[in-house]
């Protein structure tokens, strides 16, 4: 159970709190009004894959946990989910397109960061991290192109 613990924790940190945050930030009418371009995913897609990716970072944040609670990679593993956490807030409910390009642009690269600190150490925790940086840069590529349309 104890090697089991930081995993349960960071699942319900990482999944709850996405969880959490997305349905207090929901898009709404003012999203539903911006021009959007036309690589612009359908809504119901964003749910299902953001859960699905939640997991991943817990695991490999757990993963980090076990090895080096204080490192480099968990450093920017906190990083990467403080800046996740704040980025729609900042777009859904503030509206702030722009600002909301910076977060998501500093979270790529703390993403990107961790797959290169945590590469040598724990290969599994840096290819669990792939798809989100995929995810993300495409998110990255949509916010920019939402920015400039409005």
């Amino acid at each position: 159970m104890k090697r089991a613990a930081p995993l349960l924790l960071l699942l319900l940190l990482v999944v709850g709190g996405g969880l959490l945050i997305g349905a207090a930030t929901a898009p709404g009418a003012w999203y539903a009004a911006l021009a959007k371009p036309p690589f612009n995913p359908p809504g119901w897609l964003f749910g299902p894959v953001w859960t699905a990716l939640y997991v991943l970072i817990a695991v490999a944040g757990a993963r980090t946990w076990r090895r080096e609670r204080s490192g480099k990679a968990m450093t920017l593993w906190w990083t990467q989910q403080a800046l996740n956490f704040a980025w729609s807030p900042v777009f859904f409910a503030a509206h702030q397109i722009g600002l909301a390009l910076a977060v998501i642009l500093a979270m790529l690269a703390a993403i990107l960061a961790f797959i290169a600190v945590s590469w040598g150490r724990d290969c599994v925790a840096a290819v669990l991290f792939v798809p989100y940086a995929a995810w993300v840069a495409f998110a990255s590529a949509l916010n920019a192109a939402i920015l400039v349309l409005n």
